[in-house]
């Protein structure tokens, strides 16, 4: 799989696939994520995040970042974005938690 993304559409597809996790995008998960990416590069990420499967979602992340240098910094804003993302809405449920904790242990 040839993952020909920028950073920023890397963080994109992660927070999106975060908001999408529970298969309920709420407008403030939505805003959230627009407060940090453009809107061209939400609407592009958005599309294939939606399209792929849970399993490819999650190979995507993990060989992204495998094959990028982040450093601890990036790594930790990261963890800390998918988390707001989680709590933008007011409620975080028990299969966001575990995506959360899966996340965590990719991008750690």
């Amino acid at each position: 799989m040839n993952l020909n993304w920028t950073k920023k559409e890397f963080e994109t597809y992660v927070l999106l696939y975060a908001a999408h996790c529970n298969f309920l995008e709420t407008e403030e998960e939505q805003n959230f994520i627009l407060s940090k990416v453009d809107e061209k590069t939400f609407h592009k990420i958005h599309n294939e995040v939606v399209i792929d499967s849970d399993e490819e979602n999650l190979n995507k992340i993990q060989q992204y970042i495998s094959e990028n240098k982040f450093t601890q910094e990036e790594k930790e804003t990261l963890i800390r974005d998918i988390k707001n993302v989680f709590f933008a809405d007011g409620s975080v449920d028990i299969l966001e938690k575990k995506v959360f904790s899966i996340l965590k242990k990719i991008i750690s």
